[in-house]
């Protein structure tokens, strides 16, 4: 088709763009808990929602997969990942674990240009946080942190809790939706004392607020799971 050319449903989209819309808008759906966890994911269903050929569709599932957030199972169905909630403490150690290393980490190595960074991934959540869009809050709270994981210098840590807080994406639109997603201007607080320990090179005080910042969390998480599986048993595992 020449460049230009129009297609039944209009102008003919860029190359790739197809793909992209596909994946982002099920990215935020599935992260937004819109699509729910176990959901079936239908390739005819989205060709025919999306406009599109079945190409774009499968290679923005692709995407998806690659990133755990839908899988194939053993009959082949396509559906959105399940939260394994039957693991959620192993989880919730690891993620504790790495705010603990990756912040002592920064407050031991961190030079200026490492401060600049973490500082403008935090008012970058301010804002999301400000503007009540808890899809933006996620991606921002994952930036901070994994800002103050490379201001450490230890790739390999990065590396950890990026992947650790990509998993636990689901579950921190759970916790934002706690609060109505609303979140208290005390959790932004969090961050800044974060910041300024790590700017002052003070360990200890780092570590102790990585811990009281993850315990808050898990905290307010299971409190939810367990009111929600006393009330409806609506959770996927």
């Amino acid at each position: 088709m020449r460049t230009g050319a129009k297609t039944a449903t209009g102008p003919e989209r860029k190359r790739g763009s197809g793909v992209s819309t596909v994946y982002e808008t099920l990215r935020r759906e599935i992260i937004d808990l819109t699509l729910a966890p176990g959901s079936p994911i239908d390739e005819a269903h989205l060709s025919e929602r999306f406009q599109m050929s079945r190409t774009p569709i499968r290679e923005a599932l692709v995407r998806l997969a690659s990133e755990n957030l839908i899988v194939t199972l053993t009959n082949r169905a396509t559906v959105v990942a399940p939260i394994d909630f039957l693991n959620l403490s192993a989880f919730f150690d690891a993620l504790t674990l790495m705010y603990r290393v990756t912040i002592r980490e920064a407050a031991t190595r961190r030079d200026e240009a490492a401060l600049d960074e973490i500082r403008a991934c935090q008012h970058a959540f301010a804002r999301s946080v400000e503007a009540g869009d808890a899809f933006d809050m996620i991606a921002t709270n994952r930036d901070f942190h994994v800002a103050i994981a490379r201001a450490g210098g230890n790739g390999y840590y990065t590396e950890l809790f990026a992947r650790l807080l990509d998993e636990g994406r689901r579950i921190l639109r759970l916790y934002y939706s706690t609060f109505n997603d609303v979140l208290p201007r005390r959790y932004v607080v969090e961050h800044d004392e974060m910041i300024e320990a790590i700017a002052a090179k003070d360990v200890e005080k780092a570590d102790a607020l990585a811990i009281a910042h993850a315990d808050q969390i898990v905290r307010q998480i299971q409190s939810y799971i367990s009111a929600d599986r006393r009330n409806s048993n609506s959770l996927v595992l």
